[in-house]
């Protein structure tokens, strides 16, 4: 171990300022949630909190789906910059922020499908329908800037600028969260003021976000041109985004169930999740911090055609991914009571979600793998491995155990979620193998 750390110095160091700024304004994207769920938490009746989940985990299911694009652009960007090729940089970004506007003009237009779907699908009573429909209505119309945000996010991580993602995220969140406080709390606009704050700060954090592109490009000599891409150049983005998008698209599927499903369980455990979900999150944006550094790092040594260092990153990744999870288990099975009853003081809300604590304790460790190799092969942009194991884990890990746990109820609904976590990094990490051993990493 200490040969592990003395030989690899440099390489540690390296990983953990580009994954270090990440991890830190990761950390502010959860922090946002708390501040959703506890502002909403501590107005008079759970159906608000109720509603706001059921709202907010809509949009997310929208937004996060369009994730797609921020995975492919950090990819192919990586790789070009590892091969020094300049003039494909300003190409790539260009298609994917039209790639971008397309996606987030369809969205808007489908609104009155997605409303329709929220009341469907939940089964949740009239008045966590009314807010949920309230937040959702307002909400929507950010797509174009949150969407915009990920794919100039992307470009930057893959650029290795990890300052530039840590500024925007924090810029959002901040304004997110002082407008949160003023208008909820100070204006009491309820649940629409958490939705106004949210589309306020994605359009706010696009000026920036474009402020520090600018200021890239300059740093890097690279000069915008607009370039007409040709149909091959069309083809291979448009596949690459087509696997992960329905990587994403089953991932989604798996979480939005997760909501939905809660809230046929009633309004008491759709409430309860809303805050245990805020565990997850703050978990998964955490591992994140060091995925999104393997995503540059893998992707950059494949630009380079270096074998050795491709699997170097992984192996850093891996190590330190693990500590962090770890790190998260301890922090929850010591202080998670605690940071329930920050979320909520409505009491039966904090004693049914006190009761599902323990599958957040191990959630980390468990998880830890489909993170990691999420961020490994998307620097080695293989969209399609990404997407098969995903199918893999939905029907066999998520829906197959919670098809044979239904008696248990919300916890089967945890342990589904669970077993789909474990699934998709040891299938990722299965595939990873297969690739090593048969001398096609870099291809």
């Amino acid at each position: 171990m200490k040969q592990f750390f003395s030989h690899y110095k440099s390489y540690h160091l390296s990983l953990l300022l580009l994954a270090g700024p990440m991890i830190l304004s990761n950390i502010s994207v959860p922090l946002l949630g708390l501040v959703d769920t506890a502002v909403i938490g501590h107005m008079s009746s759970a159906h608000y909190l109720a509603g706001i989940a059921l709202g907010a985990s809509s949009i997310s299911v929208l937004f996060w789906l369009a994730s797609f694009l921020r995975m492919s652009t950090t990819g192919v960007i990586a790789q070009a910059f590892g091969s020094r090729e300049s003039a494909k940089l300003t190409l790539l970004l260009q298609n994917s922020l039209i790639l971008a506007v397309v996606f987030a003009s369809l969205i808007i237009a489908l609104q009155p499908l997605f409303l329709a779907a929220i009341e469907y699908f939940s089964g949740a009573k009239a008045q966590v329908i009314e807010q949920a429909h309230l937040y959702f209505s307002i909400r929507i119309y950010s797509a174009p800037a949150a969407i915009c945000n990920l794919v100039l996010l992307g470009f930057m991580l893959g650029m290795h600028y990890g300052k530039g993602p840590f500024y925007l995220v924090l810029l959002t969140n901040v304004v997110n969260i002082l407008l949160d406080i003023l208008f909820v709390v100070g204006f009491e606009w309820g649940v629409a003021g958490a939705a106004w704050a949210s589309l306020i700060a994605d359009y706010c954090a696009l000026m920036f976000a474009l402020l520090l592109i600018k200021r890239l490009f300059s740093a890097n000599k690279i000069v915008w041109q607009w370039h007409i891409p040709s149909r091959l150049e069309i083809a291979k983005l448009l596949t690459l985004n087509r696997d992960i998008f329905l990587r994403s698209l089953l991932l989604q599927l798996c979480f939005s169930f997760m909501t939905f499903y809660g809230a046929r369980l009633g309004e008491l455990t759709l409430a309860a999740n809303a805050v245990l979900l805020n565990f997850l999150m703050l978990v998964s944006f955490a591992l994140d911090g060091i995925a999104y550094a393997a995503e540059a790092k893998v992707g950059h040594a494949k630009g380079e055609q270096d074998k050795s260092k491709v699997q170097l990153w992984v192996k850093l990744s891996v190590f330190w991914g693990a500590a962090f999870a770890i790190l998260y288990s301890v922090i929850f099975a010591a202080f998670g009571y605690e940071i329930i009853e920050l979320l909520t003081d409505i009491p039966e809300v904090i004693t049914h979600a006190q009761s599902y604590l323990p599958w957040l304790v191990a959630l980390p460790i468990v998880a830890m793998g489909c993170f990691l190799f999420d961020g490994v092969f998307v620097g080695l942009t293989r969209a399609k491995e990404m997407r098969n194991s995903m199918f893999f884990a939905a029907t066999i890990g998520f829906f197959l155990p919670l098809l044979l746990t239904t008696a248990w109820h919300n916890h089967g609904l945890w342990f589904a979620m669970s077993c789909f976590m474990a699934l998709r990094g040891v299938s990722l990490y299965y595939r990873y193998r297969q690739l090593c051993h048969q001398g096609t990493l870099l291809q």
